[in-house]
């Protein structure tokens, strides 16, 4: 089973990274339908050529993922073309990029959908927006802090809890180390909660 990586992907506990992007330029807006959650497919890293084409770095699931979508930060950018770039990014063009200066503009841009315009679960995954902001409880019940991040550095998938004090720690997405999560809740095994 293929699983997407980074904290807007989705994943099973076996794989992915989470990139982040900065940038001096202000990004178009990551606009949804209220209460929902913005996901992130990509970041534009740089302009191509003089056309207006930018370079991707894609997230999650990568290119087949990318083109599944065209339209982009509700509704800002339209893809009317996108290709690999043989080096795991990505080539685009949007509707609204016409030459190399506007799309130097878009550089630091993350590129994203509504979360219902994700493709649906199977049985044990989970996207990782999905977790950020959960409450975490041990497997007794006792509060043990809140889902601020998930990461994965090659192994499996780790979620980044944070106490009531500010401390944080991580935890494996493993079923020794999580039991059970879903919409309410991250239950972590009292084995593996600080």
């Amino acid at each position: 089973m293929k699983t997407p990586s980074p904290l807007e992907g989705r994943g099973s506990g076996r794989g992915g990274r989470a990139p982040r992007v900065q940038s001096a330029t202000p990004p178009l807006p990551t606009l949804s339908p209220p209460g929902e959650r913005a996901i992130t497919l990509a970041a534009v890293i740089g302009a191509h050529g003089v056309t207006g084409e930018v370079r991707l770095k894609l997230f999650g699931e990568g290119l087949e993922n990318l083109k599944a979508h065209k339209a982009f930060n509700g509704g800002a950018l339209t893809l009317s073309k996108v290709r690999g770039d043989n080096k795991g990014g990505a080539i685009a063009r949007f509707a609204e990029v016409t030459d190399r200066a506007a799309a130097e503009k878009l550089r630091g841009t993350t590129l994203t959908v509504p979360r219902a315009a994700l493709p649906p679960l199977e049985e044990g995954e989970y996207y990782h927006a999905d977790l950020i902001g959960l409450p975490a409880v041990t497997d007794a019940g006792a509060p043990v802090g809140t889902v601020v991040a998930v990461a994965n550095y090659g192994a499996t998938d780790l979620v980044e809890i944070e106490k009531p004090d500010g401390k944080r720690f991580l935890v494996p997405m493993i079923e020794a180390a999580v039991p059970e999560w879903n919409g309410e809740r991250l239950v972590v095994s009292r084995d593996f909660a600080e």
